[in-house]
């Protein structure tokens, strides 16, 4: 927190949990917690590298880093 009363530091990750939590948590079963932990893994490198955003143009960062690239270019 950057001063009191001021929890805007935290807005990002409380939002990425709760995406984390209603894409992927809540619709599997996980029967021990190296399973969880990979699963947390794996959906954070689909989430930053594969799942397309809105705010990127519906585009993944890989393909819009790819697109500024070529746009600069």
């Amino acid at each position: 927190m950057s001063r009191v009363s001021r929890c805007i530091d935290n807005g990002p990750m409380e939002a990425f949990w709760g995406i984390l939590k209603s894409e992927m948590y809540y619709l599997k079963t996980f029967s021990s917690y190296n399973e969880l932990e990979q699963a947390v893994i794996d959906y954070i490198g689909y989430y930053n590298n594969r799942r397309y955003q809105k705010r990127l143009n519906c585009m993944t960062p890989l393909e819009y880093r790819d697109y500024l690239q070529h746009k600069v270019a």
